[in-house]
């Protein structure tokens, strides 16, 4: 497997050296509808917009609020983004690396393993001297060749295993995971047995990941490590995929929950737990 993430000096160097590179934007933050908008003011040269709601989600529904796409129109809106096969993918976005996981957790889902995150993302390669260039960008449509299931997936059935027996990680904000505050889903608090891990906390002050020690220690410091299943989820599995990525870093292999708490919440008969995690 590829490293997963790339820096800014890494990036600039393998595009200066004529690498084949297909950028990804992928300009989505919670709340927001304007990166389109966002990434037509500038964008990393030759980048490509990518958008979560429409190319990395199927619509929302019973499954949640960001399903995954299909196989088959996953691997027609990779195409769409230019990618061939043999060809390096690096995503970033604007808003800490959340959306930016989920184009990196689905493209290896599918079976490719050459794509990474922009470490600190768009305000990183600013701050180093990185020039933007505006308007949109259309590719060539690639011809890369996609399969499916090549990371691990739970779906609702199989979480309370995953809590009983291993770990269970809610990737949300504390106030989110207790029950305090709820601004999207249709009932606060958490799924029984999981504990809280936010993946907010995989960042330093600068927006970059932490060095795998660092995610190492904490996450072995809320009781996660390799002894039993580990499954992660957050609102709708965005913000869970930056989760599972910080967890590969830290060597610890997890298990996606797309629906995430958008379905959970949203399914009758669930129970749901509040206060401080009980797992």
């Amino acid at each position: 497997m590829t490293g997963i993430l790339i820096s800014t000096a890494e990036l600039k160097s393998s595009l200066d050296s004529g690498e084949p590179v297909r950028l990804l934007d992928v300009r989505w933050e919670l709340g927001r509808s304007d990166g389109h908008r966002r990434y037509l003011d500038g964008h990393l040269p030759g980048a490509v917009y990518v958008d979560l709601d429409t190319e990395l989600s199927a619509p929302a529904g019973p499954e949640g609020r960001h399903p995954l796409p299909s196989p088959s129109v996953f691997g027609a809106m990779a195409k769409g983004w230019g990618i061939n096969d043999g060809d390096s993918v690096v995503a970033y976005d604007a808003s800490g690396g959340a959306a930016a996981a989920r184009a990196w957790w689905l493209l290896r889902h599918a079976g490719f393993e050459n794509v990474r995150l922009l470490d600190g993302g768009l305000q990183a390669w600013q701050a180093d001297g990185g020039t933007l260039e505006r308007g949109q960008v259309t590719p060539v449509p690639g011809t890369v060749s996609l399969s499916w299931g090549h990371l691990p997936v739970v779906d609702m059935a199989g979480v309370p295993a995953i809590a009983a027996d291993g770990v269970l990680i809610d990737a949300r904000a504390p106030e989110r995971f207790r029950g305090e505050n709820e601004p999207i889903d249709p009932q606060a608090g958490h799924i029984p047995g999981a504990i809280n891990v936010p993946a907010a906390g995989n960042l330093d002050a600068s927006g970059h990941y932490l060095s795998a020690p660092e995610l190492r220690q904490r996450f072995e410091a809320a009781g996660v490590d390799s002894s039993g299943p580990v499954g992660t989820y957050c609102g709708s599995g965005i913000y869970a995929s930056a989760q599972v990525a910080a967890l590969a870093m830290a060597g610890i292999d997890a298990a996606l929950y797309p629906g995430s708490w958008s379905q959970w919440s949203s399914t009758p008969g669930q129970p749901v737990a509040t206060g401080a995690a009980d797992g």
